[in-house]
């Protein structure tokens, strides 16, 4: 790597760190010219940084506004279905995997209110969520997308990945929307995917999992089949 390279990817990671940060810290994505405060930079730099960021799906910009972050998962900067309730800060959850992560990354909350409705008949749900324990009921989510095609829309994506009363209101709720059935799991094995995957996202040198690596996590935690690109069990 090249000095140049080496100040890059420096710039970049401050970055990321700076629009993570500002997420934990205030429940908003920071600004432009907050972050060229924070990182040191200028406001351009920071702009290029920003679609560095966006282009290897560290965040997520608007593509109207490419000043505008609308995700850097967990944390949503726009309303997708569920709030997020700490001691004193709330976050948008940008989906039912997100808004669960967000106990296990948020170290300074031991829990936090996760609140949303469902989707087929508007039943509000709401669970206090934490590091020790699945929350208890019967409710469950329901990923509409594959993971091969997560990024084809992204924000689509996560904007479908939500938590109904029951396999029933599932169903209702894809007859009524003329959609596929995606994946369903229960409440457990939904705080037990979301408690690891984004660890170390707000340490500084944090990689994303390649897909090998997210794969294996993905049968670890007891997800099946081919909407997580696992081969069908023999």
């Amino acid at each position: 790597m090249t000095e140049n390279e080496s100040t890059s990817v420096h710039a970049t990671e401050r970055v990321r760190l700076a629009v993570y940060h500002g997420f934990a810290r205030s429940g908003h994505a920071p600004g432009v010219e907050e972050l060229a405060v924070l990182t040191e930079l200028t406001p351009d730099q920071v702009r290029s940084e920003l679609r560095a960021l966006h282009a290897s799906h560290d965040l997520v910009l608007d593509p109207q506004d490419g000043d505008q972050i609308v995700m850097a998962h967990p944390f949503a900067s726009v309303p997708l279905g569920f709030s997020v309730m700490g001691a004193r800060t709330l976050w948008w959850g940008g989906c039912a995997w997100d808004s669960f992560a967000l106990p296990h990354l948020l170290r300074d909350e031991p829990d936090v209110l996760i609140a949303t409705r469902c989707p087929a008949c508007d039943t509000p749900h709401a669970w206090v969520v934490n590091r020790a324990a699945p929350p208890k009921g019967s409710q469950v989510a329901h990923f509409l997308i594959p993971m091969s095609r997560v990024w084809d829309d992204v924000v689509h994506t996560c904007a479908n990945q939500r938590l109904f009363c029951s396999t029933h209101c599932v169903d209702t709720w894809l007859h009524d929307t003329g959609q596929e059935r995606g994946y369903v799991m229960d409440l457990h094995t939904l705080w037990r995917f979301a408690s690891d995957w984004y660890t170390g996202r707000l340490d500084a040198g944090y990689r994303r999992r390649d897909p090998a690596a997210a794969s294996t996590y993905f049968a670890e935690v007891g997800l099946r089949g081919s909407f997580w690109g696992l081969p069908k069990p023999q």
